[in-house]
């Protein structure tokens, strides 16, 4: 089979040019997907009210689990066929393909619909109360109704950008975001379904950006496309995707574990309140994560193609072009949560609502503490994404789960202890940040002289 001209790019291409090809629609798709969250989140809270943003905050280790076996499937189907097509295994790359359609329906199904059967129990196990449970059932409830349609879309659209269409993966997320921006404003300002019509306008917006992605694949001059003999289900394959998406999956369930210790602390210390501020501060500072997330997606199909070819100073340049871009967006959100943290906060509060001061000064307080160490969080992304990328998924698992089990829930555990307020419940994630991000570097910093920088090149770029 002839090479693909954008595979062909992929080795011979500058790699801090292809760096930038690749992650700019990749930084603007994730950052799309950032910004109508946290859209939706300014017109709950606008149109709603505190306890509403809390219901949010309290519905996110819910959303961690589903989107853990959503990352198993996507990032594990984007990392195994870009890894195949730099080998020159193109049927492997399609079985990829088929594997991951059925996969993603299965898990949708799965994942999606049976925790419904207890939903009002799982919410009451994460800390809902009077106030926060049914906004949290009316929003959940369609969510997971969505689940099949938001793992198709996701998913493929990672294989999309993995098989040589950024641009195009790109424009899937920012049909979403428009669509949803523009069916939130309907649903929840003019009808006034509150959180019922933000759901329906994340799950229509999926909806709209999956028909596009589907578009894509019945095109046969494509390099990965729908046809015929793929979509058998292979052990072999299923193992691959699985083992290489594995990292992402356990980051997001331990995520989850470690959310609903922070919202039990903050609802010890705050009540809900402590909740809808955790919200506020999670998805602002989560769309420099985000963005983070857009440079290591760009990073994936070069380093994860270069390896399988044997380029190993092609895989070490966009890795360290890489960090360096992830390090300088997470310092734009430190700077922003030090100097200007209350004019962010403020979109996301109704300043009629009775609870308005307290919760602007929870935010305030968690924003700060939160983002002290923000900077190097970037590199932190980075490297355990590049790990994942190159196909060393225990790597990836390690550098992921002792942030979160071997610091963060023991800081977790032990600070609040020695402050009368939430503040020690805050400062745990800097604590956290700080000592496995100079892990990761430390950890990154072997392998390239113990493993990289002894590989003999198949062909010097």
């Amino acid at each position: 089979m002839e090479k693909d001209p954008k595979l062909i790019a992929l080795e011979t291409h500058p790699v801090g040019r292809l760096l930038f090809q690749y992650s700019l629609p990749a930084i603007i798709g994730m950052a799309a997907m950032a910004v109508f969250n946290i859209v939706d989140s300014i017109y709950i809270g606008q149109c709603c009210n505190a306890y509403a943003i809390a219901a949010i905050a309290l519905i996110f280790p819910l959303m961690n689990l589903v989107g853990a076996a959503g990352t198993l499937v996507g990032l594990g189907s984007a990392a195994s066929a870009s890894i195949f097509l730099g080998q020159q295994k193109f049927e492997n790359a399609f079985r990829v393909l088929g594997n991951c359609l059925g996969l993603s329906f299965l898990l949708g199904i799965l994942v999606g619909w049976v925790p419904l059967l207890w939903l009002d129990e799982i919410l009451l196990f994460f800390g809902a109360d009077e106030n926060t449970l049914g906004p949290a059932r009316d929003f959940t409830l369609v969510l997971q109704l969505g689940c099949p349609i938001s793992y198709f879309m996701f998913n493929l659209n990672h294989l999309m950008r993995a098989s040589g269409y950024p641009r195009k993966a790109m424009a899937s997320l920012l049909i979403a975001m428009v669509v949803n921006i523009a069916a939130a404003h309907v649903f929840i300002y003019w009808l006034g379904w509150g959180m019922t019509g933000a759901g329906i306008a994340t799950i229509g917006a999926q909806f709209v950006a999956l028909a596009w992605i589907l578009a894509h694949y019945c095109g046969q001059s494509h390099i990965l496309h729908f046809r015929r003999g793929i979509y058998r289900p292979s052990v072999k394959i299923i193992r691959r995707i699985c083992t290489v998406g594995m990292p992402p999956c356990l980051l997001n369930i331990v995520g989850c574990v470690i959310v609903v210790v922070f919202n039990k602390l903050l609802i010890q210390f705050d009540g809900q309140l402590g909740l809808a501020a955790f919200g506020i501060v999670n998805r602002v500072l989560f769309l420099f994560v985000m963005v983070v997330l857009g440079v290591t997606q760009g990073m994936q199909p070069i380093a994860g193609y270069n390896l399988g070819l044997g380029n190993y100073a092609r895989v070490k340049g966009v890795l360290y072009r890489a960090i360096a871009a992830a390090v300088c967006i997470t310092t734009v959100g430190w700077l922003m949560a030090e100097l200007i943290p209350g004019t962010v906060i403020a979109a996301f509060i109704n300043a009629d609502d009775p609870h308005h001061g307290e919760l602007t000064e929870l935010s305030l307080r968690g924003m700060r503490y939160m983002a002290l160490v923000f900077p190097i969080v970037g590199s932190q992304i980075a490297i355990g994404n590049f790990f994942q990328s190159i196909g060393r998924p225990i790597m990836s698992i390690f550098l992921n789960l002792s942030r979160q089990c071997l610091v963060l829930l023991p800081c977790l555990l032990i600070l609040p202890r020695f402050f009368e307020d939430d503040s020690g419940v805050w400062l745990s994630q800097a604590v956290s940040d700080g000592f496995c991000g100079v892990v990761s570097i430390l950890v990154l910093r072997r392998f390239i002289t113990h493993v990289l920088d002894k590989q003999k090149p198949a062909q010097q770029s």
